[in-house]
């Protein structure tokens, strides 16, 4: 694709701002060729947002949709503020956010793509909607178990013990030494502070843990976290803060155990063997449980972007592109 096409797709050839109810207005944009095979791009985080570069990995064939998921990116309103209400931004949330849209832009059906957080998101929608989904396209694979949100915001530390005491004491004392679900709770309420400098504070030492853990990996985007403005770190943080101190308000293996729902749904999962945010073993176990999923274990690959990794997605994308 030349340099023309990839600009061509960055810019949208539709966006708005669709309500969800709650008080809550998502931004949506689309990107392509309008008459394409629909796509949308589940983004991770939770609340990274999109970015329009996302649109640079799209094949000719598709119309792709990006939302930016409640609380995030250019949604209102912004969960930088401490106002907005999280209480009505959750999983179920999201899923009704995806399908409102699907009906919104008059999509029938649709492929999903994304990764991380995005992969949890897509299997969850997938798993309520299956009827609704062509083909699934995943990497750094999530189910969003607690027993993963005890892995990276726990367990990893045995790797990066000084990094992990320094995000464990970025809440106060009392708060320190209670289970993950206990830690992630305390941040939440500094996320949440009136102070601006306790909040920016808060999602510093968050990032800086994430960045810690990605830090052996030498391909992807450096400082994935850390190099965020001041208002979409904060959201992210607390975003992030809110969602895995719940679970993502999931049953623990529930993904991977209605996987079977995805029965005669393509599905392509990526996964870095090097991942330390995410271990491949959650990759594997749902690639068992849904019949006909593909997974690629790429060594050398951690949870960011590598080459390896990109090549397969693309290939991907470029065989279900012509799938009826």
């Amino acid at each position: 694709m030349s340099g023309d096409e990839l600009e061509n797709h960055e810019v949208p050839f539709d966006e708005g701002m669709l309500d969800v109810g709650d008080g809550n207005r998502v931004h949506y944009s689309q990107h392509g060729d309008p008459d394409g095979k629909p796509v949308v791009m589940v983004h991770g985080g939770p609340g990274s947002g999109c970015t329009t570069a996302m649109a640079r990995a799209l094949h000719p064939a598709y119309r792709m949709v990006l939302l930016d998921q409640r609380g995030c990116g250019l949604s209102t309103p912004h969960a930088s503020d401490p106002a907005t209400d999280l209480s009505v931004n959750t999983t179920e949330h999201l899923v009704a956010d995806l399908e409102r849209l699907r009906g919104h832009l008059g999509i029938e059906r649709w492929m999903l793509t994304g990764g991380s957080w995005g992969s949890t998101l897509a299997l969850a929608y997938a798993q309520r909607h299956p009827e609704r989904v062509t083909e699934i396209v995943l990497s750094a694979i999530t189910t969003t178990r607690r027993s993963e949100v005890d892995w990276l915001y726990r367990g990893a530390g045995r790797f990066f013990p000084e990094q992990w005491e320094a995000f464990r004491d970025g809440v106060d004392e009392p708060d320190r030494d209670g289970d993950t679900p206990h830690l992630l709770a305390a941040y939440g309420r500094l996320l949440a502070d009136p102070d601006p400098r306790v909040r920016q504070r808060a999602a510093v030492r968050w990032a800086t843990w994430e960045d810690a853990v990605l830090s052996t990996e030498t391909t992807g985007t450096p400082n994935l976290y850390g190099d965020r403005p001041d208002d979409a770190l904060v959201a992210l943080a607390r975003i992030c803060a809110h969602y895995y101190g719940h679970g993502a308000w999931l049953e623990e293996g529930a993904l991977v155990r209605a996987a079977g729902r995805l029965a005669g749904i393509p599905g392509v999962l990526v996964h870095g063997r090097l991942d330390l945010s995410g271990p491949a073993d959650t990759a594997w176990e749902l690639a068992r449980a849904w019949p006909g999923a593909e997974l690629h274990v790429v060594e050398g690959a951690g949870h960011k972007g590598h080459p390896e990794k990109r090549v397969i997605m693309q290939e991907a994308m470029s065989r279900f592109a012509t799938r009826a």
